[in-house]
């Protein structure tokens, strides 16, 4: 792995591949292993997936951060890595940081790739729903990581995810920093993007997995119906972690999405 110093924050990352640039941002408690099988880009695009600040070998932020903090330090990030107009991608807690990238400093992506996602839990979620999301994800935090990691993998994935998927965001999970979870937690708690979705003038995909619990598949037609010009995209029998569980097929519609796009 690499790593820059972003304001005063170590930020580690991967790059592979080579072409136009593609911008990973994955959800919250994870890293940048969340994307393994989309490596498989790095064949015609240039792939860059970060570990946020609090996450994976990444320091911690803060506890005061907020979205519009992790967007600074990720426009910080694009330039220390010299990295130009990106399509940027994100999953659930990195779908809404793409969105709030696109508020604070328009002009930065390329496109927007948005996968279980959310405005913001503020944004997207009954407000009775965010205040028990954020109760029972803080309490979690106390508990012992192999706890922690059991009750968050229910979410994640489909009762019908094989073993290896439930192992491989198991692993991931077990890794979280208690410290820079509390605060993207809090983040995401308070984060309300709700009035910004109808400026969003960039290329948007939406995929999200018909079974998500998560972020359920109202979310993502609210999203898709808001963002001027967007597509949805629906996996068929999958979570949350669409990207893992139905990794084929998530790729390929990001690919097609992605050519699409650079051919314009």
């Amino acid at each position: 792995m690499e790593t820059v110093d972003v304001q005063g924050l170590r930020i580690a990352f991967e790059r592979s591949g080579a072409g136009p640039p593609v911008l990973l941002l994955h959800g919250g408690l994870a890293d940048h292993r969340e994307w393994s099988a989309q490596q498989a880009l790095a064949d015609e695009f240039t792939v860059v997936a970060w570990d946020a600040p609090g996450c994976g070998r990444s320091s911690d932020p803060p506890a005061s951060f907020g979205m519009p903090d992790y967007a600074d330090a990720l426009t910080g990030f694009i330039r220390a890595v010299g990295i130009d107009r990106p399509h940027v991608v994100g999953l659930s807690f990195g779908a809404t940081l793409a969105l709030e990238l696109q508020r604070r400093a328009p002009g930065t992506a390329r496109t927007l790739v948005l996968a279980s996602a959310y405005a913001g839990w503020a944004g997207s979620l009954p407000a009775a729903v965010v205040a028990e999301r954020l109760a029972s994800s803080l309490a979690l935090l106390d508990q012992s990581p192999p706890a922690l990691a059991e009750a968050f993998v229910e979410t994640l994935l489909s009762d019908s995810a094989p073993p290896e998927h439930t192992e491989a965001v198991r692993k991931m999970l077990l890794d979280f920093h208690p410290a820079g979870a509390r605060t993207m937690l809090h983040a995401m708690a308070t984060c309300d993007l709700r009035a910004m979705l109808g400026t969003v003038d960039v290329p948007t995909l939406l995929v999200h997995g018909e079974r998500d619990v998560r972020s359920p598949l109202h979310v993502a037609t609210t999203l898709h119906t808001a963002i001027p010009h967007s597509t949805l995209t629906v996996l068929p029998g999958v979570g949350h972690q669409c990207n893992i569980e139905a990794a084929t097929a998530f790729t390929a519609e990001v690919r097609r999405f992605l050519r699409s796009c650079d051919a314009r």
